[in-house]
């Protein structure tokens, strides 16, 4: 008796349809056979389905083959979710659901051997090609059931057992529909990101820094010794940022199911993502990749912000590999078993002393390094890479005196007022061009177009470049930083103090950075 099973396979973001084709036949010995390229853990499901089987007390002949074929056989199978499509396949060849019940719904999910069936990750892009291919119904775990159950139009059905799903096709009992109104709780359960910009005391310079990178969407670093407050400082970015979107939500989210990092009863993810990996991370896991394909940092962080602690520890080759995604806002993935594309538009923020021992520029310690020893610190990041970083702010510590005697720092919802009026301006400028969001995203002809500074303006920035031998790649990360502080302005030209101001951010591009002070 044959039997088709409807499942799908994730493949990136997307879902790939599968059908599992499962075939029983009377045999001098029980046999049991997988084709259509399943991998080792789809082939220990064998031992998983048989014994839940037994587990929820139904009973197969002893004396029986089965093939089971997972198609498409050139798409490779990967993972656990399998285990509950390919039970119910059995069940229905040897006659105990009617295959009929099988039609029209897709199944997803791990057994347990007791018959318990598990999370699994990828229930998201699952659910949404589930609906786009008209099927009736989806029938996931019950960890896994809210986050499948944000795709409207698609009846979602949580299970907690095998046994459950059986009786449910068998009309014997009912699975209760899992409805969520998407919109509705997802701006109800927006809210504040729990650091403030409040509990910052002091470091104005830095908080109008943070502020314009915010409003522009730029890469900022930061160069401080050690307790000057470069970490405090970039946790409470998110705060500062325009709440996450509808589409911006569902986009995250599905990085993260595929990546298995939603907790269990999450639908939507509604803040946006602060990734902050170790400083001995892998490229791959940076990048995203592997044998069996998982999202990376830089994609984990999208529509977030990716803070890199102590950037020159980094390894060479891992920095390297993010010049490519600074600049595309997606990460193409290339591997002998796939070739994926992930989005990764993402705010960079890192973070590193002026030198080896921490405390060059620092008022109250003494540096020890010697001018070729910070240029050697400092050629560890790229020209390439550093092109890519629009504001280069230093930071100083502040005094006992100062700090004891400063007053509470302004709250991040008034920063994000601004911020949030400002990005409106630069929606409105680019409405026409896909993909262009923000400022920090113009082309050089769209520099020539919307960046506009007047003769003083102009004159300023010459005399600037030339005083501190400004590199070549600066000038139009200064006009773009510009454009921002006119925005926050609300300014249509680009003046002077605009200009000066962006000159200010440029710190590591003066040609006698390493030598000053000493």
């Amino acid at each position: 008796m044959l039997v088709k099973v409807n499942t799908a396979a994730v493949n990136a973001l997307t879902a790939i349809p599968v059908s599992l084709e499962v075939t029983t036949a009377k045999a001098q010995q029980y046999m049991f056979f997988m084709v259509g390229l399943p991998d080792s853990v789809v082939r220990e499901s064998r031992t998983r389905v048989e014994e839940a089987i037994k587990s929820s007390n139904f009973h197969l002949p002893p004396l029986t083959k089965i093939v089971v074929n997972f198609a498409p056989a050139d798409v490779r199978k990967e993972g656990s979710g399998y285990d509950l499509p390919l039970a119910l396949g059995i069940l229905a060849a040897n006659s105990l659901i009617q295959p009929e019940k099988l039609e029209d719904i897709i199944f997803i999910g791990e057994l347990g051997l007791d018959g318990s069936l598990r999370p699994i990750k990828g229930a998201l892009p699952i659910a949404i090609k589930a609906r786009a291919m008209g099927y009736k119904a989806l029938i996931v775990p019950k960890e896994n059931v809210r986050e499948a159950a944000v795709v409207n139009k698609l009846p979602v059905y949580g299970a907690e057992t095998l046994a459950q799903v059986v009786d449910f096709l068998n009309g014997a009992s009912t699975l209760q529909q899992t409805i969520v109104n998407t919109r509705e709780e997802f701006f109800a359960a927006q809210t504040d990101y729990p650091l403030d910009f409040s509990d910052v005391k002091g470091q104005e310079g830095v908080k109008r820094a943070f502020e314009v990178a915010a409003a522009g969407g730029h890469n900022i670093i930061l160069i401080g010794a050690p307790g000057c407050g470069k970490s405090m400082m970039a946790k409470r970015l998110p705060s500062i940022l325009p709440q996450l979107t509808l589409s911006e939500s569902l986009e995250t989210t599905q990085i993260y199911s595929v990546a298995g990092l939603l907790k269990s009863g999450t639908s939507l993810i509604t803040r946006r993502p602060f990734r902050s990996p170790h400083h001995t991370i892998s490229d791959v896991a940076l990048i995203g990749g592997n044998s069996s394909f998982r999202p990376g940092e830089i994609s984990l962080a999208h529509n977030g912000v990716l803070f890199l602690d102590e950037l020159p520890e980094f390894s060479r080759t891992a920095l390297e590999t993010m010049r490519q995604p600074l600049e595309d806002r997606q990460i193409s993935i290339s591997r002998a078993k796939y070739n994926v594309t992930l989005p990764c538009s993402f705010m960079l923020v890192a973070s590193m002393n002026p030198c080896p021992c921490g405390y060059y520029g620092d008022p109250t310690h003494k540096c020890m390094c010697d001018p070729w020893q910070i240029q050697r610190y400092m050629n560890k990041i790229s020209g390439p890479l550093l092109d890519r970083i629009d504001i280069q702010c230093e930071m100083t510590s502040i005094p006992f005196s100062e700090l004891s005697k400063a007053a509470p720092g302004e709250p991040s919802a008034a920063i994000r007022e601004r911020v949030v009026a400002a990005r409106k301006i630069q929606e409105e400028r680019f409405k026409e061009f896909k993909g262009i969001h923000c400022n920090a995203q113009m082309t050089e002809k769209m520099l020539q177009e919307y960046v506009a500074p007047d003769e003083e303006s102009l004159r300023a920035l010459r005399d600037a470049m030339e005083r501190f031998s400004l590199s070549a790649r600066a000038y139009s990360r200064i006009l773009k930083v510009a454009r921002t502080i006119a925005d926050l302005d609300a300014c249509p030209q680009v003046k002077y103090p605009h200009v000066a101001e962006a000159v200010s951010y440029r710190n590591l591009d003066r040609g006698d950075w390493a030598e000053r002070g000493i």
